[in-house]
Protein backbone atom coordinates (compact mmCIF):
# COMPACT_ATOMS: atom_id res chain seq x y z
CA UNK A 1 0.00 0.00 0.00
CA UNK A 2 2.89 2.34 0.78
CA UNK A 3 4.32 1.68 -2.69
CA UNK A 4 1.02 2.67 -4.37
CA UNK A 5 0.76 5.80 -2.21
CA UNK A 6 4.33 6.74 -3.07
CA UNK A 7 3.68 6.12 -6.77
CA UNK A 8 0.63 8.40 -6.78
CA UNK A 9 2.57 11.02 -4.84
CA UNK A 10 5.38 10.89 -7.40
CA UNK A 11 2.95 11.06 -10.32
CA UNK A 12 1.24 14.03 -8.70
CA UNK A 13 4.63 15.78 -8.53
CA UNK A 14 5.27 14.80 -12.16
CA UNK A 15 1.95 16.11 -13.46
CA UNK A 16 2.49 19.29 -11.47
CA UNK A 17 5.73 19.81 -13.39
CA UNK A 18 4.47 18.61 -16.79
CA UNK A 19 1.28 20.71 -16.55
CA UNK A 20 3.16 24.00 -16.17
CA UNK A 21 2.19 26.22 -19.13
CA UNK A 22 5.78 26.45 -20.39
CA UNK A 23 6.23 22.66 -20.28
CA UNK A 24 2.88 21.99 -21.99
CA UNK A 25 3.87 24.50 -24.67
CA UNK A 26 7.23 22.88 -25.34
CA UNK A 27 5.70 19.39 -25.18
CA UNK A 28 3.33 20.53 -27.94
CA UNK A 29 6.25 21.96 -29.95
CA UNK A 30 8.14 18.69 -29.47
CA UNK A 31 5.37 16.36 -30.64
CA UNK A 32 4.52 18.71 -33.54
CA UNK A 33 8.17 18.82 -34.66
CA UNK A 34 8.44 15.06 -34.12
CA UNK A 35 5.43 14.41 -36.33
CA UNK A 36 6.78 16.79 -38.97
CA UNK A 37 10.22 15.18 -39.17
CA UNK A 38 8.60 11.75 -39.04
CA UNK A 39 6.48 12.71 -42.06
CA UNK A 40 9.45 14.09 -44.05
CA UNK A 41 11.50 11.03 -45.07
CA UNK A 42 15.22 11.20 -44.50
CA UNK A 43 15.56 13.55 -41.51
CA UNK A 44 14.66 11.47 -38.45
CA UNK A 45 14.51 12.17 -34.70
CA UNK A 46 18.21 11.50 -34.07
CA UNK A 47 19.34 14.20 -36.50
CA UNK A 48 16.63 16.61 -35.35
CA UNK A 49 17.38 16.22 -31.64
CA UNK A 50 21.11 16.59 -32.39
CA UNK A 51 20.36 19.85 -34.23
CA UNK A 52 18.18 21.18 -31.41
CA UNK A 53 20.59 20.38 -28.55
CA UNK A 54 22.22 23.84 -28.69
CA UNK A 55 18.85 25.55 -28.18
CA UNK A 56 18.04 23.52 -25.06
CA UNK A 57 21.08 24.99 -23.28
CA UNK A 58 18.98 28.04 -22.36
CA UNK A 59 15.93 26.04 -21.18
CA UNK A 60 15.10 24.62 -17.78
CA UNK A 61 16.24 20.95 -17.65
CA UNK A 62 12.68 19.55 -17.40
CA UNK A 63 11.48 21.73 -20.27
CA UNK A 64 14.31 20.71 -22.59
CA UNK A 65 13.94 16.96 -21.90
CA UNK A 66 10.14 17.10 -22.27
CA UNK A 67 10.50 18.74 -25.68
CA UNK A 68 13.23 16.36 -26.90
CA UNK A 69 11.26 13.33 -25.70
CA UNK A 70 8.19 14.63 -27.57
CA UNK A 71 10.24 14.83 -30.77
CA UNK A 72 11.32 11.20 -30.37
CA UNK A 73 7.98 9.53 -29.79
CA UNK A 74 6.22 12.03 -32.07
CA UNK A 75 8.43 10.89 -34.94
CA UNK A 76 7.18 7.33 -34.49
CA UNK A 77 3.63 8.60 -35.16
CA UNK A 78 4.61 10.74 -38.15
CA UNK A 79 6.65 8.02 -39.84
CA UNK A 80 3.55 5.93 -40.43
CA UNK A 81 1.86 8.68 -42.49
CA UNK A 82 4.35 8.56 -45.36
CA UNK A 83 4.68 4.78 -45.05
CA UNK A 84 0.94 4.41 -45.66
CA UNK A 85 0.39 7.20 -48.20
CA UNK A 86 3.49 6.97 -50.42
CA UNK A 87 5.17 3.68 -49.43
CA UNK A 88 8.17 5.66 -48.16
CA UNK A 89 8.68 5.31 -44.39
CA UNK A 90 9.48 8.59 -42.69
CA UNK A 91 11.19 6.53 -39.99
CA UNK A 92 13.07 3.23 -40.26
CA UNK A 93 10.76 1.86 -37.56
CA UNK A 94 7.82 2.46 -39.93
CA UNK A 95 9.33 0.40 -42.76
CA UNK A 96 7.25 -2.63 -41.81
CA UNK A 97 4.07 -0.54 -41.60
CA UNK A 98 4.49 0.35 -45.28
CA UNK A 99 4.10 -3.29 -46.37
CA UNK A 100 0.38 -3.51 -45.55
CA UNK A 101 -0.42 0.16 -44.91
CA UNK A 102 0.37 1.20 -48.47
CA UNK A 103 -1.69 -1.68 -49.86
CA UNK A 104 -4.63 -0.52 -47.72
CA UNK A 105 -4.22 2.99 -49.18
CA UNK A 106 -4.24 1.57 -52.71
CA UNK A 107 -7.48 -0.18 -51.87
CA UNK A 108 -9.06 3.12 -50.79
CA UNK A 109 -8.63 2.36 -47.07
CA UNK A 110 -5.95 4.94 -46.20
CA UNK A 111 -8.26 6.44 -43.53
CA UNK A 112 -8.66 3.25 -41.46
CA UNK A 113 -4.92 2.49 -41.90
CA UNK A 114 -3.91 5.91 -40.55
CA UNK A 115 -6.45 5.73 -37.72
CA UNK A 116 -5.24 2.23 -36.79
CA UNK A 117 -1.64 3.49 -36.65
CA UNK A 118 -2.63 6.50 -34.50
CA UNK A 119 -4.86 4.58 -32.07
CA UNK A 120 -2.40 1.67 -31.75
CA UNK A 121 0.41 4.12 -31.11
CA UNK A 122 -1.60 5.99 -28.47
CA UNK A 123 -2.51 2.78 -26.62
CA UNK A 124 1.06 1.48 -26.73
CA UNK A 125 2.48 4.82 -25.62
CA UNK A 126 0.08 4.95 -22.68
CA UNK A 127 0.91 1.41 -21.56
CA UNK A 128 4.65 2.02 -21.94
CA UNK A 129 4.39 5.16 -19.82
CA UNK A 130 2.62 3.17 -17.08
CA UNK A 131 5.44 0.60 -17.22
CA UNK A 132 8.06 3.36 -16.87
CA UNK A 133 6.21 4.74 -13.83
CA UNK A 134 6.00 1.26 -12.25
CA UNK A 135 9.47 -0.14 -12.98
CA UNK A 136 11.71 2.93 -12.96
CA UNK A 137 11.67 3.48 -9.14
CA UNK A 138 12.65 -0.10 -8.12
CA UNK A 139 15.35 -0.19 -10.82
CA UNK A 140 16.67 3.13 -9.53
CA UNK A 141 16.89 1.71 -5.99
CA UNK A 142 18.86 -1.27 -7.29
CA UNK A 143 21.15 0.99 -9.30
CA UNK A 144 21.93 3.07 -6.22
CA UNK A 145 23.63 -0.03 -4.77
CA UNK A 146 25.99 -0.29 -7.75
CA UNK A 147 29.66 0.40 -7.18
CA UNK A 148 32.25 1.43 -9.82
CA UNK A 149 32.91 -2.22 -10.77
CA UNK A 150 29.20 -2.90 -11.37
CA UNK A 151 28.81 0.27 -13.43
CA UNK A 152 31.81 -0.64 -15.57
CA UNK A 153 30.40 -4.12 -16.23
CA UNK A 154 26.93 -2.73 -16.95
CA UNK A 155 28.33 -0.30 -19.52
CA UNK A 156 30.33 -3.10 -21.15
CA UNK A 157 27.11 -5.09 -21.43
CA UNK A 158 25.35 -2.09 -22.95
CA UNK A 159 28.06 -1.65 -25.58
CA UNK A 160 28.12 -5.35 -26.45
CA UNK A 161 24.33 -5.44 -26.73
CA UNK A 162 24.38 -2.41 -29.04
CA UNK A 163 26.83 -4.29 -31.28
CA UNK A 164 24.69 -7.44 -31.29
CA UNK A 165 21.53 -5.53 -32.18
CA UNK A 166 23.05 -3.12 -34.71
CA UNK A 167 22.23 -3.74 -38.35
CA UNK A 168 24.98 -4.87 -40.72
CA UNK A 169 28.33 -6.48 -39.98
CA UNK A 170 29.15 -7.32 -36.35
CA UNK A 171 32.82 -6.47 -36.94
CA UNK A 172 31.89 -3.07 -38.36
CA UNK A 173 29.64 -2.40 -35.37
CA UNK A 174 32.52 -3.34 -33.04
CA UNK A 175 34.77 -1.00 -34.99
CA UNK A 176 32.25 1.82 -34.56
CA UNK A 177 32.18 1.27 -30.78
CA UNK A 178 35.98 1.37 -30.62
CA UNK A 179 36.10 4.60 -32.67
CA UNK A 180 33.47 6.11 -30.35
CA UNK A 181 35.48 5.10 -27.27
CA UNK A 182 38.65 6.60 -28.74
CA UNK A 183 36.90 9.88 -29.59
CA UNK A 184 35.60 9.97 -26.02
CA UNK A 185 39.20 9.85 -24.73
CA UNK A 186 40.14 13.13 -26.45
CA UNK A 187 40.70 15.92 -23.91
CA UNK A 188 42.08 15.93 -20.37
CA UNK A 189 42.86 12.84 -18.33
CA UNK A 190 40.23 12.09 -15.68
CA UNK A 191 42.74 11.80 -12.81
CA UNK A 192 45.84 13.78 -13.77
CA UNK A 193 44.36 16.51 -15.97
CA UNK A 194 47.06 15.91 -18.60
CA UNK A 195 45.97 16.55 -22.19
CA UNK A 196 45.77 13.60 -24.57
CA UNK A 197 44.99 13.18 -28.28
CA UNK A 198 44.38 16.94 -28.63
CA UNK A 199 46.86 17.27 -31.56
CA UNK A 200 47.94 20.63 -30.14
CA UNK A 201 44.48 22.22 -30.40
CA UNK A 202 43.60 24.10 -27.21
CA UNK A 203 39.92 23.85 -28.22
CA UNK A 204 40.11 20.07 -27.61
CA UNK A 205 41.40 20.38 -24.03
CA UNK A 206 37.88 19.79 -22.68
CA UNK A 207 37.20 17.02 -25.17
CA UNK A 208 35.27 16.91 -28.41
CA UNK A 209 32.05 18.91 -28.46
CA UNK A 210 29.22 16.39 -28.11
CA UNK A 211 26.78 18.65 -29.96
CA UNK A 212 29.16 19.14 -32.90
CA UNK A 213 29.77 15.38 -33.18
CA UNK A 214 26.07 14.51 -32.99
CA UNK A 215 24.98 17.21 -35.47
CA UNK A 216 27.75 16.25 -37.89
CA UNK A 217 27.42 12.48 -37.88
CA UNK A 218 23.63 12.34 -37.70
CA UNK A 219 22.44 15.67 -39.09
CA UNK A 220 24.82 16.80 -41.84
CA UNK A 221 25.68 13.24 -42.95
CA UNK A 222 21.98 12.35 -43.29
CA UNK A 223 21.37 15.48 -45.35
CA UNK A 224 24.27 14.64 -47.69
CA UNK A 225 22.93 11.12 -48.14
CA UNK A 226 19.41 12.30 -48.86
CA UNK A 227 20.51 14.97 -51.32
CA UNK A 228 22.39 12.25 -53.16
CA UNK A 229 19.52 9.76 -53.08
CA UNK A 230 16.45 11.97 -53.31
CA UNK A 231 13.46 9.81 -54.12
CA UNK A 232 10.50 10.80 -56.22
CA UNK A 233 7.51 11.07 -53.89
CA UNK A 234 4.19 10.17 -55.44
CA UNK A 235 1.38 10.65 -52.94
CA UNK A 236 -1.14 7.82 -53.24
CA UNK A 237 -3.92 9.72 -51.45
CA UNK A 238 -4.22 13.51 -51.47
CA UNK A 239 -7.37 13.65 -49.36
CA UNK A 240 -8.24 11.11 -46.70
CA UNK A 241 -11.86 10.31 -45.93
CA UNK A 242 -13.67 7.75 -43.72
CA UNK A 243 -10.98 7.82 -41.03
CA UNK A 244 -12.77 5.76 -38.41
CA UNK A 245 -12.16 1.99 -38.67
CA UNK A 246 -15.18 -0.33 -38.95
CA UNK A 247 -16.27 -2.79 -36.24
CA UNK A 248 -14.52 -5.57 -38.13
CA UNK A 249 -11.34 -3.49 -38.24
CA UNK A 250 -11.49 -2.85 -34.49
CA UNK A 251 -12.02 -6.54 -33.84
CA UNK A 252 -9.05 -7.46 -36.04
CA UNK A 253 -6.68 -4.88 -34.54
CA UNK A 254 -7.24 -5.41 -30.78
CA UNK A 255 -5.14 -8.58 -30.32
CA UNK A 256 -2.24 -7.45 -32.59
CA UNK A 257 -2.15 -4.11 -30.76
CA UNK A 258 -1.91 -5.86 -27.39
CA UNK A 259 0.79 -8.27 -28.61
CA UNK A 260 2.75 -5.50 -30.33
CA UNK A 261 2.62 -3.35 -27.19
CA UNK A 262 3.89 -6.21 -25.00
CA UNK A 263 6.69 -7.13 -27.39
CA UNK A 264 7.78 -3.54 -27.99
CA UNK A 265 7.77 -2.76 -24.27
CA UNK A 266 10.29 -5.55 -23.63
CA UNK A 267 12.52 -5.03 -26.68
CA UNK A 268 12.66 -1.26 -26.18
CA UNK A 269 14.65 -1.70 -22.97
CA UNK A 270 17.45 -3.59 -24.75
CA UNK A 271 20.44 -1.47 -25.85
CA UNK A 272 20.38 -1.06 -29.63
CA UNK A 273 16.94 -2.65 -29.97
CA UNK A 274 14.29 0.00 -29.60
CA UNK A 275 11.59 0.85 -32.08
CA UNK A 276 13.07 -0.66 -35.25
CA UNK A 277 13.59 -4.18 -33.90
CA UNK A 278 10.25 -4.03 -32.05
CA UNK A 279 8.22 -3.21 -35.15
CA UNK A 280 9.84 -5.92 -37.24
CA UNK A 281 9.49 -8.55 -34.51
CA UNK A 282 5.80 -7.69 -33.98
CA UNK A 283 5.05 -8.01 -37.71
CA UNK A 284 6.85 -11.37 -37.86
CA UNK A 285 4.90 -12.69 -34.86
CA UNK A 286 1.54 -11.64 -36.34
CA UNK A 287 2.31 -13.23 -39.69
CA UNK A 288 3.39 -16.49 -38.10
CA UNK A 289 0.42 -16.91 -35.75
CA UNK A 290 -2.16 -15.79 -38.32
CA UNK A 291 -4.52 -18.43 -39.72
CA UNK A 292 -4.37 -16.59 -43.05
CA UNK A 293 -0.73 -15.46 -43.45
CA UNK A 294 -1.25 -15.01 -47.19
CA UNK A 295 -3.22 -11.80 -46.41
CA UNK A 296 -0.07 -10.09 -45.13
CA UNK A 297 1.48 -7.85 -47.74
CA UNK A 298 -1.90 -7.36 -49.37
CA UNK A 299 -3.50 -4.91 -46.95
CA UNK A 300 -3.95 -6.79 -43.65
CA UNK A 301 -4.88 -4.34 -40.89
CA UNK A 302 -2.98 -6.51 -38.38
CA UNK A 303 0.19 -5.66 -40.34
CA UNK A 304 -0.36 -2.00 -39.43
CA UNK A 305 -1.65 -2.34 -35.84
CA UNK A 306 1.11 -4.63 -34.51
CA UNK A 307 4.27 -2.84 -35.75
CA UNK A 308 2.91 0.64 -34.99
CA UNK A 309 2.04 -0.38 -31.43
CA UNK A 310 5.41 -2.08 -31.03
CA UNK A 311 7.54 0.79 -32.30
CA UNK A 312 5.83 3.32 -30.02
CA UNK A 313 6.05 1.05 -26.97
CA UNK A 314 9.72 0.37 -27.79
CA UNK A 315 10.46 4.06 -28.24
CA UNK A 316 9.09 4.92 -24.80
CA UNK A 317 10.37 1.99 -22.72
CA UNK A 318 13.87 2.82 -24.01
CA UNK A 319 13.69 5.70 -21.50
CA UNK A 320 13.83 3.18 -18.61
CA UNK A 321 17.58 2.34 -18.73
CA UNK A 322 18.39 5.99 -19.54
CA UNK A 323 16.46 7.36 -16.56
CA UNK A 324 17.37 4.69 -14.03
CA UNK A 325 20.93 3.66 -14.93
CA UNK A 326 22.20 6.47 -17.14
CA UNK A 327 22.72 3.89 -19.92
CA UNK A 328 21.40 4.85 -23.39
CA UNK A 329 19.41 2.15 -25.19
CA UNK A 330 19.77 3.87 -28.58
CA UNK A 331 21.31 6.98 -30.19
CA UNK A 332 18.36 9.19 -29.21
CA UNK A 333 18.78 8.22 -25.56
CA UNK A 334 22.49 9.00 -25.89
CA UNK A 335 21.50 12.47 -27.08
CA UNK A 336 19.08 12.79 -24.14
CA UNK A 337 21.98 12.00 -21.80
CA UNK A 338 23.99 14.63 -23.65
CA UNK A 339 21.18 17.13 -23.04
CA UNK A 340 21.31 16.33 -19.31
CA UNK A 341 25.08 16.77 -19.21
CA UNK A 342 24.76 20.14 -21.00
CA UNK A 343 22.38 21.16 -18.21
CA UNK A 344 24.94 20.12 -15.57
CA UNK A 345 23.00 17.00 -14.50
CA UNK A 346 24.89 13.73 -13.98
CA UNK A 347 22.84 10.94 -15.62
CA UNK A 348 22.11 7.87 -13.50
CA UNK A 349 20.03 6.70 -10.55
CA UNK A 350 20.67 9.87 -8.55
CA UNK A 351 18.44 11.85 -10.92
CA UNK A 352 15.32 10.32 -9.36
CA UNK A 353 16.35 11.35 -5.84
CA UNK A 354 18.11 14.65 -6.57
CA UNK A 355 15.81 15.91 -9.35
CA UNK A 356 12.45 14.17 -8.73
CA UNK A 357 10.50 16.93 -10.50
CA UNK A 358 12.60 16.33 -13.65
CA UNK A 359 12.36 12.53 -13.42
CA UNK A 360 8.60 12.35 -12.83
CA UNK A 361 7.82 15.43 -14.92
CA UNK A 362 9.32 13.71 -17.97
CA UNK A 363 7.30 10.54 -17.32
CA UNK A 364 4.03 12.47 -16.80
CA UNK A 365 4.65 14.53 -19.96
CA UNK A 366 4.51 11.34 -22.03
CA UNK A 367 0.82 10.90 -21.21
CA UNK A 368 0.14 14.51 -22.20
CA UNK A 369 2.27 14.17 -25.34
CA UNK A 370 0.57 10.97 -26.50
CA UNK A 371 -2.86 12.57 -26.12
CA UNK A 372 -1.67 15.61 -28.10
CA UNK A 373 -0.42 13.33 -30.87
CA UNK A 374 -3.78 11.64 -31.39
CA UNK A 375 -5.55 15.01 -31.48
CA UNK A 376 -2.89 16.43 -33.84
CA UNK A 377 -2.24 13.64 -36.31
CA UNK A 378 -5.61 12.73 -37.72
CA UNK A 379 -6.94 16.28 -38.34
CA UNK A 380 -3.63 17.46 -39.84
CA UNK A 381 -3.12 14.63 -42.35
CA UNK A 382 -3.97 17.00 -45.23
CA UNK A 383 -1.22 19.40 -44.10
CA UNK A 384 1.34 16.58 -43.83
CA UNK A 385 0.46 15.45 -47.36
CA UNK A 386 1.08 18.96 -48.73
CA UNK A 387 4.43 19.17 -46.90
CA UNK A 388 5.62 16.13 -48.84
CA UNK A 389 5.74 18.31 -51.97
CA UNK A 390 8.52 20.55 -50.52
CA UNK A 391 11.70 19.80 -52.54
CA UNK A 392 14.65 18.64 -50.46
CA UNK A 393 16.98 20.97 -52.37
CA UNK A 394 15.19 23.88 -50.66
CA UNK A 395 14.58 22.21 -47.31
CA UNK A 396 18.05 20.86 -46.50
CA UNK A 397 20.21 24.00 -47.01
CA UNK A 398 17.96 25.81 -44.54
CA UNK A 399 18.42 22.95 -42.04
CA UNK A 400 22.23 23.06 -42.44
CA UNK A 401 22.25 26.82 -41.78
CA UNK A 402 20.07 26.29 -38.69
CA UNK A 403 22.48 23.57 -37.47
CA UNK A 404 25.52 25.84 -37.81
CA UNK A 405 23.82 28.73 -35.98
CA UNK A 406 22.77 26.37 -33.18
CA UNK A 407 26.19 24.76 -32.73
CA UNK A 408 27.98 28.12 -32.77
CA UNK A 409 25.58 29.52 -30.15
CA UNK A 410 26.66 26.94 -27.52
CA UNK A 411 30.28 28.07 -27.11
CA UNK A 412 30.56 30.90 -29.69
CA UNK A 413 33.50 28.93 -31.07
CA UNK A 414 34.27 28.75 -34.80
CA UNK A 415 36.26 25.55 -34.19
CA UNK A 416 32.97 23.74 -33.46
CA UNK A 417 31.75 24.56 -36.98
CA UNK A 418 34.87 22.95 -38.46
CA UNK A 419 34.17 19.95 -36.24
CA UNK A 420 30.58 19.73 -37.56
CA UNK A 421 31.87 19.73 -41.15
CA UNK A 422 34.51 17.10 -40.35
CA UNK A 423 32.06 14.81 -38.55
CA UNK A 424 29.50 15.33 -41.32
CA UNK A 425 32.02 14.03 -43.88
CA UNK A 426 32.99 11.19 -41.53
CA UNK A 427 29.32 10.22 -41.13
CA UNK A 428 28.83 10.29 -44.90
CA UNK A 429 31.88 8.07 -45.47
CA UNK A 430 30.70 5.63 -42.78
CA UNK A 431 27.29 5.44 -44.47
CA UNK A 432 29.00 4.67 -47.80
CA UNK A 433 30.93 1.88 -46.09
CA UNK A 434 27.68 0.48 -44.60
CA UNK A 435 28.83 1.27 -41.07
CA UNK A 436 25.99 2.14 -38.72
CA UNK A 437 26.94 5.26 -36.70
CA UNK A 438 24.70 4.46 -33.69
CA UNK A 439 27.30 2.28 -31.86
CA UNK A 440 29.86 5.08 -32.40
CA UNK A 441 27.66 7.59 -30.56
CA UNK A 442 26.97 5.11 -27.74
CA UNK A 443 30.71 4.48 -27.42
CA UNK A 444 31.42 8.23 -27.35
CA UNK A 445 28.83 8.86 -24.62
CA UNK A 446 29.70 5.85 -22.49
CA UNK A 447 33.49 6.04 -23.05
CA UNK A 448 34.31 8.70 -20.43
CA UNK A 449 31.95 7.10 -17.87
CA UNK A 450 33.42 3.66 -18.64
CA UNK A 451 36.95 4.96 -18.08
CA UNK A 452 36.00 6.85 -14.92
CA UNK A 453 34.39 3.77 -13.32
CA UNK A 454 37.24 1.51 -14.46
CA UNK A 455 39.86 3.72 -12.84
CA UNK A 456 37.76 4.31 -9.73
CA UNK A 457 37.25 0.56 -9.26
CA UNK A 458 40.97 -0.08 -9.75
CA UNK A 459 41.86 2.68 -7.27
CA UNK A 460 39.51 1.30 -4.60
CA UNK A 461 40.84 -2.25 -5.12
CA UNK A 462 44.46 -0.95 -5.12
CA UNK A 463 45.15 -2.16 -8.65
CA UNK A 464 43.52 -5.59 -8.25
CA UNK A 465 41.74 -6.26 -11.58
CA UNK A 466 39.96 -9.31 -10.13
CA UNK A 467 37.51 -6.90 -8.47
CA UNK A 468 35.39 -7.11 -11.65
CA UNK A 469 34.94 -10.89 -11.34
CA UNK A 470 34.96 -11.33 -7.56
CA UNK A 471 31.96 -9.05 -7.02
CA UNK A 472 28.92 -11.23 -7.89
CA UNK A 473 26.82 -8.65 -9.75
CA UNK A 474 29.76 -7.34 -11.75
CA UNK A 475 30.83 -10.87 -12.68
CA UNK A 476 27.27 -11.75 -13.76
CA UNK A 477 27.00 -8.70 -16.02
CA UNK A 478 30.38 -9.45 -17.62
CA UNK A 479 29.40 -13.10 -18.17
CA UNK A 480 26.19 -12.00 -19.90
CA UNK A 481 28.20 -9.59 -22.07
CA UNK A 482 30.63 -12.34 -23.11
CA UNK A 483 27.74 -14.74 -23.77
CA UNK A 484 25.95 -12.18 -25.96
CA UNK A 485 29.13 -11.53 -27.96
CA UNK A 486 29.86 -15.25 -28.44
CA UNK A 487 26.26 -16.00 -29.46
CA UNK A 488 26.33 -13.13 -31.97
CA UNK A 489 29.31 -14.72 -33.75
CA UNK A 490 27.72 -18.20 -33.95
CA UNK A 491 27.10 -19.05 -37.65
CA UNK A 492 23.40 -19.89 -37.19
CA UNK A 493 22.73 -16.73 -35.19
CA UNK A 494 24.66 -14.56 -37.67
CA UNK A 495 22.68 -15.99 -40.59
CA UNK A 496 19.37 -15.34 -38.83
CA UNK A 497 20.49 -11.85 -37.80
CA UNK A 498 21.47 -10.99 -41.39
CA UNK A 499 18.12 -12.30 -42.61
CA UNK A 500 16.23 -10.14 -40.08
CA UNK A 501 18.03 -6.90 -40.90
CA UNK A 502 17.90 -7.55 -44.65
CA UNK A 503 14.14 -7.99 -44.46
CA UNK A 504 13.88 -5.00 -42.12
CA UNK A 505 15.73 -2.80 -44.60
Amino acid sequence: MDIITELFSNLSLGFGTAALPVNIGFCFIGVLLGTLIGVLPGIGPTATIAMLLPITFNFEPATSLIMLAGIYYGAQYGGSTTAILINLPGESSSAVTAIDGYQMARQGRAGPALATAALGSFFAGTVATVLIALFAPPLTEIALKFGPAEYFSLMMLGLVASVALASGSVLKALGMVVIGLLLGLVGSDVNTGAQRFTLGFLELADGLNFVALAVGIFGVAEILRNLENETDREVMVKKVTNLWPSKEDFKAMIAPTLRGTALGSVLGILPGGGAVLSSFAAYTVEKRISKTPERFGKGAIEGVAAPESANNAGAQTSFIPMLTLGIPANPVMALMIGAMIIQGIQPGPNVATEKPELFWGLIASMWIGNLMLVLLNLPLIGLWVRLLSVPYTMLFPAIVAFCCIGVYSVNSNVFDLYAVAAFGLLGYVLAKLDCEPAPLLLGFVLGPMLEENLRRAMTISRGDATVFVTRPLSATLLLIAVAVLVITFLPAVRAKRDEVFQEDA
